[in-house]
């Protein structure tokens, strides 16, 4: 049989076999959150950029469940010296919750604070803080030196969960009923006007509808 005769089977000595060369694609899902929470912070300057109320930026999570989440306390964070706990999900369940997103180095989380202590002090309700990447220290000296209104502190040190949470930046402040749905969203830090005439009105409402 002649070099011309022989079968040609398309295999060639240098051929790399496919099996063991795959090229392996980047996992883009990985960084989908992260994608959308820099689209949202872009909608956020550009609405404060034109002047907008950022309460009028569209949330795609008000009436959905509020995400999968699981937070630690943070460390040495106490009141009366009982530790204050992290939280999850879970514990969003059964009761109205107040989520508030907060920073030390966060200077408006500063200005809105005496109002999340006279929010604590509101019936049928429970607050929540997630302590956005922040230093446990930092949030120590924070809390110890403006009071702790909340009930259960999570750390999010890597920001993964404001991601989830589709938050815009520090500090932001959502309302979840009773089955965990998140059914409020306030975008930045509450003042005295917007406290009263906008927030309380709309956690009234909740409150009522969880009766």
């Amino acid at each position: 049989m002649t070099e011309t005769d022989a079968p040609k089977t398309g295999f060639k000595p240098d051929d790399k076999s496919d099996s063991t060369h795959e090229k392996r694609g980047f996992p883009v899902l990985v960084l989908l959150p992260l994608v959308v929470f820099m689209a949202l912070a872009g909608l956020f300057m550009f609405q404060l950029l034109l002047g907008n109320d950022p309460q009028k930026i569209p949330s795609a999570l008000i009436d959905k469940p509020a995400p999968e989440f699981s937070l630690a306390a943070v460390e040495g964070i106490a009141r009366n010296g009982t530790p204050i706990p992290g939280f999850s999900r879970e514990d969003l369940l059964g009761k109205v919750s107040v989520v508030n997103v907060f920073a030390s180095w966060c200077g408006p989380c500063r200005d809105e604070h005496p109002l999340l202590e006279d929010l604590a002090r509101v019936d049928g309700i429970q607050l929540l803080g997630i302590n956005y990447k922040d230093k446990p220290e930092n949030a120590r000296r924070f809390l110890g030196s403006l009071g702790n209104p909340y009930d259960r502190i999570g750390a999010d040190d890597a920001g993964r969960t404001a991601i989830e949470w589709g938050v815009y930046g520090v500090p932001e402040t959502f309302v979840i009923d009773k089955q965990g749905t998140i059914r409020y969203k306030f975008i930045g830090p509450l003042s005295p006007a917007s406290y009263q005439e906008v927030f309380l009105p709309e956690l009234s409402k909740i409150i009522a509808a969880n009766r």
